[in-house]
């Protein structure tokens, strides 16, 4: 059977340090540490990680290699996140948002887990993303959702 492929903002691995998210946050990061789910981890996650605290930017590395797939952004992913941005889906201010979104569309994750409640995780954002996928030929955006 094969895993639940999962992708992950950055709102993620710092929710394992916020009251609000942790237990949220840590109980997905242990099922990635079991091999239950697998973490698809981007270069976009790494660039905007690398700015981060020590404890949140060593979160990735921790994790076994088997069970975290690395993927790229690309001309590929680039388009589509400038499909988005084009349609008003979000602002050129959320550019990496919308690319976070494109780079799972086109990577083909299951899901993108998320505590970005204004860019991402929210109802009129979720139709638009779908909406930009269905005319550039792409299914619906992988299920995006908090993890709780």
């Amino acid at each position: 059977m094969r895993k639940l492929r999962v992708y992950v903002d950055t709102s993620v691995m710092g929710g394992c340090f916020d009251p609000e998210f942790s237990a949220a946050s840590k109980a997905l990061m242990e099922m990635i540490r079991t091999g239950e789910v697998v973490l698809i981890a981007s270069d976009l996650l790494a660039i905007e990680l690398s700015g981060a605290p020590p404890n949140i930017r060593d979160l990735v590395a921790g994790l076994p290699k088997a069970n975290v797939e690395t993927v790229s952004m690309n001309e590929e992913t680039e388009r589509l996140r400038d499909a988005y941005l084009r349609s008003g889906v979000v602002g050129q201010a959320s550019a990496s948002d919308a690319h976070h979104i494109a780079i799972a569309t086109v990577h083909h994750a299951d899901m993108i887990v998320s505590w970005n409640f204004k860019h991402i995780v929210h109802h009129d954002r979720i139709r638009g993303y779908n909406a930009v996928n269905l005319m550039e030929n792409y299914p619906q955006s992988p299920s995006i959702r908090p993890r709780r």
